[in-house]
């Protein structure tokens, strides 16, 4: 008994229960982690093709899902059967009683689409201008053929009305806008002059609609007569087709390559279908953005309010009633920094920006709407507390013998700030700055009132002058997840997105800490800095 009271005097034994919770959450985390992987990447492997047979006729798909027996009621299968413009619905549940043996066709097919999600059954023939060209097995070879110049012109199709067209379009508004001005001017020459550029403009975009017109009807060129299993039949140009799979047909590195196809599409391209396909690159490259801006605004912010408190503010109980102040933010909800962003960057000073500069686009908003730009400065608020208490602790830590070392020789107060004290406390800035980010990348509730949108038109960086445009809105991974697994249509076809948009957040929010960890740690080693 004595033992125990003395392990217990010791602490012996709650240095073993807190060693026991910390191994618990490192591997609930892992868990979950690996739960979201499993979930996600799997999604992208081609799954087998089940033809079965039931009392209300055959069925195929691929196999997503069991419900065990509940009472009265039989085992059921989901299966996804997609052609959702032929059923209305992607996913079937099946009971078990009364289905037929499994059959594995080899002739089944998967036809990924731009539009109304996957096409499973079989190529019945293949026309090209309203030709037959051939039909069965032979169809299916040389639309597999085919099909990759089909996608290439896709993709010259979407490049230039990304491209071309659009830097067409901002350059007409422009000249709109430039002649609104001119009219209110009442100069006669400067008008004559930008009817002059508006018409050469009008002309090539006469003659970039023509060229994709004519892209098109080449697209559409060859049509694909697809049949459900149940006898059904579907017409549809193959110039709207991504990939065909015939997964029960196909070795193992097949299937390999279609899943590392499917993973680069996810990974470097847009959403489609209610975001439920395609890929998320605009949502992971505005999250990265916005992230970075965010922290070149927080940092200047948190350094000076920090650098004020601790070596200029003098200390009484205004000081602080502004830490407690500072401190307090930390606790206030997300929502109530998006409702201030949104009154007083985006309708306050947003509105304002256009009254004095864009006054010729009004009513159209130009800053006075939502955009990363006040996104990004609604989530520097949202987190400088953080940096501000870190950077005040990394400011303490600094040994008061530096100081006094700078000080003797000469040198003034800001001096010894800037040259001694700044670099040693810069590790623990850097400290700061991870946490604000861990903070800031997942936040949702103050973007949904600030700048982020389901799908952005544009990309706040491209290759249009002036390159970075802070007003423009912009796709967040969080709230890309909150749009395809709580609004979503298809709530079954969106939960694999969901599962991999959230890994891929996690892996963002990593790897900016991990970055912004090394260069902590070169810092460190080349300064000596604080060890906060």
């Amino acid at each position: 008994m004595s033992r125990l009271a003395e392990r217990f005097r010791q602490g012996g034994v709650f240095v073993w229960f807190s060693g026991t919770l910390l191994a618990f959450c490192l591997a609930m985390i892992l868990s979950l982690v690996g739960f979201i992987v499993a979930k996600g990447m799997g999604f992208f492997w081609p799954s087998q093709l089940v033809q079965v047979q039931t009392p209300e006729g055959p069925v195929l798909g691929e196999i997503t899902g069991h419900e065990p027996a509940r009472g009265e009621e039989t085992e059921k299968v989901q299966f996804r059967v997609g052609n959702r413009d032929v059923y209305g619905q992607d996913f079937r549940w099946v009971p078990s009683a009364g289905m037929g043996v499994p059959e594995y066709p080899a002739d089944a097919l998967l036809i990924e689409r731009l539009e109304y999600g996957p096409f499973i059954g079989r190529i019945a023939s293949l026309s090209h201008d309203g030709h037959l060209v051939s039909t069965g097995p032979v169809a299916l070879a040389e639309a597999m053929t085919r099909l990759q110049e089909a996608n290439r012109l896709r993709r010259r199709i979407q490049s230039i009305e990304k491209g071309q067209v659009g830097d067409l379009n901002r350059r007409i508004e422009k000249l709109r806008l430039s002649r609104k001005k001119v009219e209110a001017a009442g100069d006669q020459g400067a008008l004559q002059a930008l009817d002059a550029k508006a018409a050469a403009l009008q002309t090539t975009y006469d003659q970039l609609q023509t060229s994709l017109e004519q892209t098109r009807t080449e697209a559409k060129a060859w049509t694909l007569s697809l049949q459900t299993v149940d006898g059904q039949f579907k017409e549809w140009p193959l110039g709207s087709v991504v990939r065909m799979i015939p997964a029960n047909a196909m070795s193992p590195l097949e299937k390999l390559g279609v899943y590392l196809s499917r993973l680069w599409e996810f990974v470097a391209d847009d959403p489609r279908e209610s975001n439920t396909e395609g890929g998320i690159f605009p949502a992971i490259f505005g999250t990265v953005m916005m992230v970075l801006v965010m922290s070149v605004l927080v940092v200047p912010l948190g350094v000076i309010t920090a650098l004020y408190l601790r070596e200029y503010a003098k200390q009484g109980w205004l000081v602080r009633a502004v830490r407690v102040a500072v401190n307090n933010l930390a606790g206030v909800p997300s929502i109530v920094f998006g409702v201030f962003g949104l009154g007083f960057f985006v309708y306050g000073l947003g509105g304002t920006i256009d009254q004095l500069f864009f006054a010729d686009s009004l009513p159209t908003p130009t800053y006075g709407t939502g955009g990363i730009l006040w996104a990004s400065l609604t989530l520097s608020l949202l987190t400088v507390p953080v940096v501000v208490v870190a950077t005040e602790e990394a400011l303490g830590s600094v040994p008061r013998n530096q100081r006094e070392a700078s000080l003797a020789m000469g040198a003034t107060k800001w001096q010894t700030l800037w040259k001694v004290v700044l670099p040693s406390a810069t590790p623990g800035i850097l400290t700061g700055l991870i946490l604000a980010i861990a903070r800031g990348a997942g936040e949702v509730a103050p973007l949904m009132l600030t700048g982020v949108v389901k799908l952005a038109p544009a990309m706040p960086l491209d290759g249009t002058f002036p390159f970075f445009h802070l007003d423009r809105k912009f796709m967040h991974l969080g709230f890309h997840i909150y749009d395809v697994g709580f609004q979503s249509p298809n709530s079954e076809a969106a939960k694999p997105m969901v599962f991999m948009a959230s890994l891929l957040l996690l892996l963002v929010v990593v790897i900016l800490n991990l970055f912004a960890l090394n260069l902590r740690r070169k810092l460190r080693e080349r300064l000596g800095g604080s060890t906060f």
